[in-house]
């Protein structure tokens, strides 16, 4: 596969002679499934070809290649006075390192290390949490993560042993930690340690009132308007997604979908080809809990979704709607979804550092202005109660001060 990128001969035994069991070759062939560029190709496969060197040069065989001697291997790239591949010592040379550890992973030549066979290392309790919070929560990814770090925080500083957990050891180790952290890191702990002490109570393995011992971060509900876009600034955001570009085509419909639906990041990303009905024009979003809701699908909104359809990139793997533009080919997360809602703000000339929520807050004050009932907003939100939607019956401030009385004055003492 390598005579796909290279054509002289001399590069080809440069690159064969640092690899006598042709994983270049493999991996070269995974580049040109994946979609990458024949330029980023080229120089991935002189990064791996470096790697392997550097690998021979510290007697490290490929088998018990890890995270640690990648790591090193970067280190290496920042003074590398060796004889270099075209591959350089840049960027390039790191991801194309990196993409190659993860295809060895991937085929099975290295053992791999992710996080899944980590879990043999996790406290028991922490691995069983973990699986609750999966199975029955019904709780993304990247919510096990979080909250397994701050399970795992609590077990390493009070032990695995639930039954001698009490209050004070409790508050002791929430407020020691949140003098360490700032406050989003406090919160994100507290809600942690919160949720692992209510699998352990139904578990009976701890007190069922142990979680309203962890005490919470100072804070006033409803003390701030929710941030939104005015109508302007929404409509320069739209219009700031070319859709002359397969990339605008995307970001367009992705923009639509969270301002016209006020979808949250992860919702977009999860969304596959059988969650349209375009007979009914609906589409089914799966929430926070994997609770699926069927909501209208607004014309400009299909319409922006199959433009996209007709140019989107072939990926047989995968039934996600939002692709990827640049190599590797794969679903969009839902970080990249706010990514490409923060963008298109920045091209609008907005300087709100915010990304997708702001787009689901202006879709809320929208219905709001145009008359539409809190309970309305909240169904389309996809709200479990109608008082997290109540933060938006403030965001109209021109509606308030038609309601807004005068301060009453203070009478004087006689």
């Amino acid at each position: 596969m390598l005579e796909h990128y290279f054509d002289t001969s001399s590069t080809l035994e440069q690159l064969r002679s640092c690899d006598p069991e042709a994983h270049i070759d493999g991996f070269s062939g995974h580049l040109r499934e994946k979609g990458y560029s024949p330029r980023t190709a080229c120089k991935y496969l002189h990064a791996s070809a470096h790697l392997l060197c550097f690998l021979q040069h510290k007697n490290v065989a490929l088998e018990s290649l890890e995270d640690k001697t990648v790591g090193k291997f970067r280190q290496h790239l920042l003074h590398c006075d060796c004889r270099k591949p075209n591959g350089g010592v840049g960027k390039a040379a790191r991801c194309g390192a990196s993409a190659f550890y993860d295809y060895l992973r991937g085929v099975g030549v290295v053992r791999a290390s992710d996080e899944d066979e980590r879990n043999g290392t996790l406290p028991p309790s922490v691995q069983s949490f973990r699986h609750w919070l999966r199975q029955h929560c019904g709780a993304a990814e990247s919510t096990v993560r979080l909250y397994s770090r701050g399970a795992v925080q609590l077990v390493e500083t009070l032990g695995d042993e639930p039954d001698q957990y009490d209050a004070k050891t409790l508050r002791a180790f929430v407020l020691d930690r949140a003098r360490q952290s700032g406050k989003g890191a406090t919160q994100a702990l507290i809600k942690s340690v919160r949720s692992f002490l209510r699998y352990l109570a139904t578990e009976g393995k701890c007190s069922a009132t142990l979680d309203k011992a962890i005490p919470s971060p100072a804070g006033w509900r409803l003390s701030s308007l929710p941030r939104y876009l005015s109508d302007a600034e929404l409509k320069r955001t739209i219009d700031a997604c070319d859709v002359e570009t397969q990339q605008g085509v995307r970001d367009h419909a992705i923009v639509l979908l969270l301002v016209r639906l006020g979808l949250r990041a992860s919702d977009v990303a999860a969304l596959r080809f059988f969650d349209f009905g375009w007979q009914d024009a609906t589409v089914v979003v799966s929430g926070k809990t994997r609770r699926e809701e069927r909501l209208p699908l607004p014309q400009d909104v299909g319409d922006a979704v199959l433009q996209y359809l007709e140019q989107r990139p072939e990926q047989l793997e995968s039934d996600r709607v939002f692709l990827r533009i640049p190599a590797p080919r794969r679903p969009l997360s839902p970080g990249g979804v706010s990514t490409i809602a923060r963008r298109a703000m920045r091209r609008a000339g907005l300087s709100t550092p915010s990304g997708s929520h702001i787009l689901r807050h202006t879709a809320a004050t929208q219905l709001l202005r145009q008359g539409a009932s809190l309970d309305a907003i909240r169904t389309l939100l996809r709200h479990r109660s109608v008082d997290m939607t109540a933060t938006y019956a403030k965001g109209d401030l021109e509606l308030l001060q038609q309601v807004a009385q005068p301060w009453p004055e203070v009478l004087r003492c006689l």
